[in-house]
């Protein structure tokens, strides 16, 4: 492949991961002003914009991988890309808070298809010597949308913030056309069985479950009949994904993955962590915005430094300490951000300080970020086979959006109380203890000498295509 054709497709596949990571923060930022439009909605409705979309998202990035492995993942990664965009335009023209969480489903769906086809189909694109840094790349998207998705989203609230979904149409069309015309296609595994679709249905149940309970018991209460009847549900179908993971010959969490306790520690500490964190991105927002009665734009500006922090922590991590222990590189940037929380805790007041409490405090979670999140995944997949590695990324990578919708639930749940600065200072030191818990699972990994053995095993796991047959047969 030609040097320019490659910077293209390098371009399109980074480009298409980045919009899917975006989407995820720019609406953060929109919540008064979609609310302000929707007469009657409140926090736990808002709440759903965020929930909708990550659970659906999560629960489908296995198996939609699996099928674009077996149908092409340039087709796959295109369908995607437009459905994604499809759905954007019409949450724009959503008449109604639940038409816009239905069309947010439409953008997860589309979202799972094009992000882990934009991830084989760049590895394919690129030489064998250059995955590792390319499958770096690829990941650090989600920190940059991180930092841009909120001060992106506050430009164009500015105007409106339906254009907070809009955006997505002019930039997803470059990204096909690029796709269509320059990506070349990639397929494994065209005889393997289908995914266990229903088996991702039955999660997001499970996950959509637990959500609504913690989310509504503010509002109906602890023991109401609808709290405690979203929680069995939530058991329920628990109880059967577990059942299907066993039995089925294709499952969205293959048991043999499991098996590996390094990667069960590396995948409850991701959980852990990205609940922590999910809590902590909306704390801050809602705080700026209604304690301190800051404007969208001035929210997405005043949060955008802290995780400008993460890529550039990491890239000097990794310079720095090579041969440093993941496990300990994740207590570490753990534990920064338990600080961070705390420090957020004790300094926070009604009086409007950010220079002096409120950006020092957020930059630090940012730098415990860029150690803790990069080597979450490195570490769950260098602690397996090759040919298990692709797909516990996969795994890995679903439990960290699983954690940000616990994180968003266990935030609305605890600030919907009335007194706000009591409120906000116990979720607060409620992101300090996910943390916590989060360094203690992260010392319990073990099976992975350094961080450069981490990283190196993450570009060839990534470079294996989505599927570990595929992989052990390469």
């Amino acid at each position: 492949m030609a040097i320019q054709s490659q910077r293209i497709v390098t371009a399109v596949l980074i480009g298409a991961a980045f919009l899917a990571g975006v989407d995820l923060f720019i609406v953060n930022v929109a919540f008064d002003e979609i609310g302000s439009d929707f007469a009657g909605t409140n926090l736990s409705e808002l709440s759903w914009i965020l929930n909708a979309y990550a659970v659906v998202y999560a629960a489908l990035l296995v198996p939609m991988g699996r099928l674009a492995d077996r149908a092409g993942q340039k087709r796959g990664f295109v369908a995607g890309m437009i459905l994604f965009i499809v759905a954007s335009l019409a949450c724009g023209f959503a008449p109604g808070i639940w038409w816009l969480v239905g069309f947010r489903v439409l953008q997860a769906v589309g979202a799972a298809a094009m992000t882990p086809a934009s991830l084989g189909l760049l590895l394919a694109a690129v030489a064998p010597d250059k995955r590792a840094s390319a499958a770096r790349l690829w990941a650090m998207t989600g920190a940059v949308a991180a930092a841009l998705g909120p001060a992106l989203g506050g430009g164009l609230v500015q105007l409106s913030w339906q254009w907070a979904f809009w955006i997505n149409l002019p930039i997803g069309l470059v990204l096909v056309y690029g796709a269509v015309r320059y990506v070349p296609d990639v397929r494994h595994n065209e005889g393997t069985p289908l995914p266990d679709l229903t088996g991702a249905a039955v999660l997001v149940v499970a996950v959509g479950g637990l959500v609504l309970g913690l989310v509504q018991a503010g509002d109906w209460g602890w023991t109401s009949v609808r709290v405690l009847g979203a929680f069995a549900v939530s058991v329920v179908a628990t109880a059967v994904f577990a059942r299907r993971t066993a039995r089925h010959p294709s499952p969205i969490i293959a048991p043999a993955l499991l098996a590996v306790p390094a990667f069960r520690w590396a995948s409850l500490a991701t959980l852990v962590f990205n609940t922590g964190f999910g809590a902590a991105l909306l704390g801050a927002i809602l705080w700026l915005q209604l304690a301190w009665e800051y404007d969208a734009l001035q929210t997405g500006l005043a949060i955008a430094l802290g995780p400008l922090a993460v890529p550039i922590t990491s890239v000097l991590a990794h310079r720095l300490f090579p041969r440093a222990r993941p496990g300990h590189m994740i207590a570490a940037g753990s534990l920064l951000f338990a600080g961070s929380a705390l420090w957020q805790a004790f300094a926070l007041s009604p009086t409007p300080a950010y220079w002096t409490t409120f950006l020092p405090a957020w930059v630090l979670g940012g730098i415990g970020v860029g150690l803790a999140m990069p080597n979450l995944l490195a570490a769950a997949a260098a602690t397996l086979p090759p040919a298990q590695s692709s797909t516990g990324g996969g795994v890995v990578t679903m439990a960290r959006q699983v954690g940000l919708v616990l994180g968003v639930s266990m935030l609305v749940t605890i600030v919907g109380g009335a007194d706000r600065e009591a409120a906000f200072t116990h979720a607060w030191y409620a992101v300090a203890a996910c943390m916590l818990v989060s360094a203690a699972t992260a010392l319990r990994l073990s099976g992975v000498t350094t961080v450069g053995e981490a990283q190196a095993t993450t570009g060839h796991a990534a470079s294996s295509g989505g599927d570990p047959r595929g992989a052990a047969r390469r």
